[in-house]
């Protein structure tokens, strides 16, 4: 199997890699990111990142939505709220430069052309470190989140704060009266998540995304917490 690195680059968090390589099974090109020693993310299965932004823009109501994405990483969750006419501008924050400059080179050619599209804004920021600090500059329709594998396992120790019922709270504090706040999971629903959304949000949810996988030849799942209208 033959691997092509794209981009390599030292950042705060490590050594990234963007590499390409032909899966033989699904016989397609696949890119994949490395950070440090961890598999990062993947175009084997989007799935998820998908359903991320169908399922938080269905539970919004409205034209012309200004929609948040935390992590930028492969763009498909940025992609698909593009896909969806009422979304007037997109704003993705990104903690690394290098991710950023993958789209301003389309090296990515399932994602082409997001960087250029004239709703979209590139931020590079720290999520967690905007949204413990306040500093998102207007109220979002909806902010959809994958950047950690799951609530419980975590990129890095310091984003643990924004899991709980203070700090979904804070994500509410960035959204419309009527706003919707959606996050991805590599992990199975589990309730305590909820439950802590609920807290935060009048409404709550975990929606498991099923999808078929053909290295396994089985069914793979992820899932998306769904909260709606923040408690003020």
């Amino acid at each position: 199997m033959k691997i092509q690195e794209l981009d390599f680059g030292e950042t705060p968090w490590g050594a990234i890699s963007l590499r390409r390589r032909f899966d033989r099974v699904t016989e397609r090109d696949v890119h994949e990111v490395k950070l440090g020693d961890d598999f990062l993310m993947s175009s084997q299965f989007t799935t998820g990142e998908r359903e991320l932004a169908r399922i938080g823009l269905a539970a919004v109501t409205g034209a012309s939505l200004t929609v948040l994405v935390g992590g930028l990483g492969l763009g498909y969750t940025a992609a698909t709220a593009l896909e969806d006419d009422r979304v007037t501008g997109l704003t993705v924050v990104e903690a690394l430069e290098a991710v950023i400059s993958w789209h301003e080179r389309d090296l990515l050619p399932d994602t082409e052309g997001l960087a250029a599209d004239p709703r979209v804004r590139l931020v590079r920021d720290d999520f967690f470190d905007m949204v413990r600090a306040g500093r998102a500059d207007r109220t979002y329709d909806a902010v959809l989140l994958d950047i950690d594998h799951a609530p419980d396992w975590l990129l890095r120790d310091d984003h643990g704060d924004l899991y709980t019922v203070e700090g979904f709270a804070r994500v509410g504090a960035m959204l419309t009266d009527h706003g919707a706040f959606a996050l991805w999971s590599d992990e199975p629903p589990e309730p305590e998540v909820v439950r802590r959304m609920g807290e935060a949000f009048e409404q709550s949810e975990a929606h498991v995304v099923a999808f078929p996988n053909p290295l396994t030849g089985g069914e793979s799942t992820n899932t998306v917490y769904l909260a709606v209208r923040p408690r003020r």
